[in-house]
């Protein structure tokens, strides 16, 4: 069984590593299959039912509904759509391959193939595409008795979907928004499914879903990424970096989400012809006295803000104290949101700041460092951390 699997990852990371060094070979984590885990639950759950039965615990009528709820639990999560992201290029695709490639094949391994075949304890409860197929078909059984269950009709687009029926996904979402037409959720997962259902063009009544969407909820990520996608592909490029531009504030500022997002918006505006600001850059370092007062792992803020302003963040850029001293640039694709850019200020001031709490604001403790006010477009900036936060 280790063998089995320790074979099956080499082979997966060379094929990896293939894959991947076109796109800049970025490297990346995958998680376990949150998929495979809710399997094993249900699998578990499954056989302590059946053993409740058997011994009498259970009379068949709860038995059935106690299967029916399970199923639901199960494919409510297996499921769930993938989130929609702009669209990538270079290390941003290779992160998404990274993660996507072992995830989908340890996901269809499950489903399909016979995980457990190598294991001689392996059980009859094996949740294969048939068993998957027939909870699908259970449900739309369940829903044409109770057509008023909007959760009911979501949970069948999902699975429909992840089906690749999107056909079907756009009938039972359709359902669902008659029953709730003020659910941004509901809404972006219907775009998204009758775009891929007219051959992944979200122009048209996808678009309108998704304008919809964004009334009810200015800030719901997917349809922002959505919105972004349908004018990249029409060349309404502006537009494009403005919805993705106001996705940046709903993600991390230092994950690969936001990395990707800016790229595409930095794209974007180069296609659209707007003017590349080069932003502000320097270097941080930390004085020599306050050495000893850092660990590795600390949390280090390096932001811009207008000089003479609100004292809101116009870019910002997260590390480590262990990195230290860092060469840093900030610039408009970092902003967090479109209004508030650095090119839109004429003098700016960069803060660094150490903090062992990784909170955002300051706090007593910290270390923290501030350059002079300067243009908007300055180089060779220097920024010393030589103070404590009282």
């Amino acid at each position: 069984m280790i063998l089995f699997w320790s074979l099956g990852a080499a082979l997966a990371a060379g094929t990896l590593l293939l894959v991947l060094r076109p796109l800049l070979a970025r490297r990346g984590h995958a998680g376990v299959s949150r998929r495979a885990a809710n399997i094993a639950i249900y699998r578990d759950q499954m056989r302590e039912l059946d053993a409740d039965l058997a011994a009498g615990k259970l009379a068949p009528a709860e038995h059935q509904r106690a299967r029916a709820e399970l199923e639901s639990r199960l494919l409510e999560d297996v499921d769930a759509a993938a989130e929609v992201a702009p669209r990538r290029s270079g290390r941003g695709a290779a992160l998404l391959v990274g993660i996507a490639v072992p995830a989908c094949a340890l996901a269809l391994y499950f489903f399909i193939g016979s995980p457990r075949a190598v294991d001689p304890r392996a059980d009859t409860h094996a949740v294969g595409a048939g068993q998957i197929e027939a909870m699908v078909q259970r449900l739309a059984a369940r829903l044409r008795e109770n057509p008023e269950d909007v959760e009911g009709w979501r949970m069948l687009g999902r699975s429909y979907a992840a089906l690749g029926r999107f056909a079907q996904a756009v009938d039972a979402y359709a359902k669902a928004a008659v029953r709730a037409p003020r659910d941004a959720d509901l809404l972006a997962d219907f775009a998204d499914a009758l775009g891929m259902a007219h051959g992944g063009s979200l122009q048209g009544e996808p678009e309108k879903l998704v304008q919809r969407a964004l009334e009810i909820d200015p800030k719901h990520l997917k349809a922002l990424a959505l919105a972004g996608t349908a004018a990249f592909h029409r060349k309404d490029f502006a537009a494009a970096a403005g919805y993705w531009q106001r996705m940046l504030p709903l993600v991390p500022p230092d994950s690969e989400d936001a990395r990707a997002i800016r790229d595409n918006v930095a794209e974007a505006r180069k296609l659209a012809g707007a003017p590349a600001h080069a932003g502000i850059q320097g270097t941080v370092r930390l004085s020599p006295k306050l050495r000893d007062r850092i660990a590795p792992g600390d949390a280090l803020f390096v932001y811009a803000r207008a000089a003479d302003g609100p004292p809101m963040p116009l870019a910002v850029l997260r590390r480590t104290a262990g990195d230290l001293p860092i060469a840093f640039a900030l610039d408009d694709s970092m902003a967090m949101t479109p209004a508030m850019t650095v090119s839109a200020h004429p003098r700016i001031v960069v803060t660094a700041r150490v903090s062992r709490s990784g909170n955002a604001r300051p706090e007593a403790g910290d270390l923290q460092g501030a350059s002079k006010p300067m243009a908007n477009d300055a180089k060779g900036v220097v920024v010393e951390i030589n103070e404590v936060v009282r």
